[in-house]
């Protein structure tokens, strides 16, 4: 590896090294340093091709990152990370453009699916597993969009009002978090924050991200995102992509007059060179190992554990093969008839699935599908009937009768990337009219109806929710989405998703009914209270609740132990029951309430999780750890996280709003360390 010196470089071959050669390439001052390649992410490798431009290679279409967090499972996100980073060596890309760990502040924000959760800490956890699964094979990431970026809408000019105790506990937390995995690189954000450019704010970008995050790779802007070289500079900002056309003009001149100083310019070229040098170390280290076939069948077992079942009445699911006592995969009838079962499957998405949201996250597969319809039939021996719903395909008649005659009807509905994409945002988050008015015609002719909705986001179901009997929120599953759907509606595989966002009744009921911007500015005047913690606060129903899912097994919690191990280190320890004939795995969540805080603090906040597999009839205990960030808030006094003395109640459960375990603790830490008067 190729130590670099500064002093070999001229000022412009320096100020050269500050932006990139095109689009996706650094600099190579004159052939004086290696360049690194870096490719979109982060739901697979969407790299173009370096002799064709125009051209983006194919690869493995994973789910997208809100499925991803929706299975809870952390050794996934690792494992994620890892089978895209295959790609990525294969391809020869160095830096993979991910993760993005912004928050879903509201259900309308167009690239929502590619984000993990309105939960900070859910979010923080996957990014540290997705981060370690990449670069533990040699391959870079770009933590972004750093920050406070929460809409698509004007996102290059809106500028973010954030108050600093909610910029850190909600809109910072994901990034700090992620530090612990020693991200190569950060991605700022478009937007300004607080009146000024992220690309040119110092204070984010050296004082938080620098200093009190203790970041210390390489600070590039997203494309685009840098509006003045010299305070982009002055900023800290270390890379300027894609290339910008005058910018080591401008350098230069900036330094010639005085208006930046050599050292200031040195400063930056050292961390392009040490991505530089961390890139070329990393090189001899990679190597494939995993085949085209491999990494498919990994993105069926992660949409396996990512789509979430959220109402199944009276078990209609799994999907049975045949009615009677003869047959495998059956339950016994009155007469033990033993004929088959008959399913109908009405809609084109059972024959192309929506994959990805649009732009620079959605994938380019090669894989080619097969039928959803097909796969159920089979898998049940059923016999399973399929329309399309074309326009010039619609005879509503033909359809009623064969939904009539069908035992279950299924319906998959929902949108793709013209609807969620980067760039904008959605306008509702109903499905259109048009597609309520079929779910209702539909489930009013049929026997029972299973909708399958493919969303990036919260869908508004109020309208047509009471008329069915079950619903699957498929979301962006990825190219394995056919095969891991069939498995679980037909019962070879079990459910374990869980919502990572919380799915309101209504848009109206969100904050501000999703409205919180002006065209100008954004006001986060909902400060601390984002997702979950906005809807307990303001004591609002909901569809279903941040952490929901349901099963086909059935789990009981209980015998809640509290331990103290440290001043602010406890350990929770409590039981699951599979109460069910089903293994299943259960996502069970511990949140952590501060009773009497000197300062307004959320009903409740989740601090630990576990996804843990269950036999039937067994009991396990799960252990989990709670520490000073557990009970921590950013204080704006101290400018650091703090921690109050009192009484602290944790709750145990299946989702936010089940939580059938409370216990309580007590912080007591030296008087001296403490300025409220509890």
């Amino acid at each position: 590896m190729k130590n670099y010196d500064l002093k070999k470089l001229t000022l412009e071959e320096k100020c050269a090294l500050l932006t990139g050669a095109n689009g996706w390439q650094t600099d190579g001052a004159n052939g004086k340093v290696k360049t690194v390649w870096v490719s979109d992410g982060p739901s697979g490798l969407r790299m173009h091709n370096p002799e064709k431009q125009e051209e983006t290679f194919t690869a493995t279409a994973m789910p997208t990152c809100h499925v991803l967090a929706n299975t809870w499972n952390l050794k996934l996100a690792y494992e994620y990370g890892a089978t895209i980073a295959d790609e990525c060596i294969y391809r020869g890309a160095d830096i993979l453009l991910a993760p993005g760990v912004n928050i879903k502040r509201t259900p309308l924000c167009g690239r929502n699916f590619e984000y993990f959760s309105e939960d900070p800490y859910v979010s923080g956890k996957f990014a540290v597993e997705y981060v370690k699964g990449l670069q533990d094979k040699g391959i870079g990431t770009s933590v972004k969009h750093y920050c406070a970026n929460n809409s698509e809408y004007d996102r290059c000019h809106q500028s973010s009002e954030v108050d600093e105790r909610a910029l850190h506990e909600v809109y910072l937390k994901p990034f700090e978090m992620a530090m612990e995995a020693k991200p190569w690189t950060v991605m700022c954000s478009y937007n300004p924050v607080n009146g000024v450019y992220a690309s040119e704010n110092k204070k984010l970008l050296d004082t938080v991200l620098r200093g009190q995050l203790g970041f210390d790779g390489l600070i590039m802007s997203d494309w685009g995102a840098v509006h003045n070289p010299v305070r982009a500079v002055e900023a800290t900002l270390d890379l300027c992509m894609p290339h910008y056309d005058g910018y080591v003009e401008k350098l230069t001149a900036a330094v010639k007059s005085g208006k930046l100083t050599e050292k200031q310019i040195d400063e930056r070229v050292e961390k392009v060179l040490k991505l530089v040098e961390k890139n070329e170390k990393a090189k001899p280290t990679r190597k494939v190992e995993s085949t085209e076939e491999e990494r498919h069948a990994r993105a069926v077992k992660m949409a396996e554990e990512g789509i979430v079942l959220l109402k199944n009445e009276g078990g209609i699911l799994p999907l049975k093969g045949v009615c009677g006592d003869c047959g495998k995969q059956s339950e016994n009838c009155a007469d033990g008839c033993g004929e088959k079962k008959k399913y109908f499957v009405y809609g084109s998405i059972s024959e192309c699935p929506y994959l990805s949201g649009g732009g620079s996250g959605r994938v380019q597969t090669a894989f080619k599908q097969t039928a959803l319809h097909t796969l159920i039939a089979e898998k049940t021996g059923a016999e399973v009937d399929h329309r399309s719903d074309n326009q010039w395909d619609r005879d509503w008649r033909g359809m009623y009768h064969i939904a009539y005659d069908a035992d279950v009807t299924i319906v998959p509905i929902g949108h793709g990337d013209g609807v969620e994409y980067e760039g904008d945002d959605r306008m509702s988050i109903r499905l259109t009219e048009a597609q309520e008015d079929r779910i209702l015609k539909i489930a009013a002719h049929s026997h029972k109806t299973v909708v399958l909705v493919y969303a990036g986001s919260a869908v508004d179901m109020s309208r047509w929710i009471d008329a069915v009997d079950a619903v699957v929120f498929v979301g962006f599953a990825g190219e394995g989405v056919n095969e891991a759907l069939s498995a679980l509606l037909c019962g070879e595989e079990n459910f374990s998703g869980k919502l990572t966002e919380t799915f309101p009744l209504t848009l109206e009921d969100t904050y501000k009914g999703g409205d919180t911007k002006d065209g100008e500015t954004d006001l986060y005047d909902d400060g601390i209270f984002v997702g979950y913690r906005y809807y307990d606060r303001a004591g609002k129903q909901v569809l279903y609740p941040f952490g929901y899912g349901l099963s086909y097994a059935k789990f009981e919690y209980s015998n809640l132990k509290i331990e103290k191990k440290g001043d602010t280190d406890f350990e929770i320890s409590y039981d699951i029951t599979n109460v069910s004939d089903v293994a299943g795995k259960e996502v069970s969540q511990v949140y952590v309430k501060d009773v009497s805080a000197m300062v307004h603090r959320p009903e409740k906040e989740l601090k630990a999780f576990s996804k843990d597999e269950i036999l039937p009839h067994e009991t396990k205990t799960v252990r989990v750890a709670l520490d000073y960030s557990s009970f921590a808030y950013y204080s704006t006094a101290f400018d650091k996280w703090y921690v109050e003395n009192g009484w602290f109640e944790i709750y145990v459960g299946g989702s936010s709003r089940e939580l059938p375990l409370k216990g309580k603790l007590k912080i007591e830490l030296p008087e001296d360390t403490q300025y409220s008067t509890k």
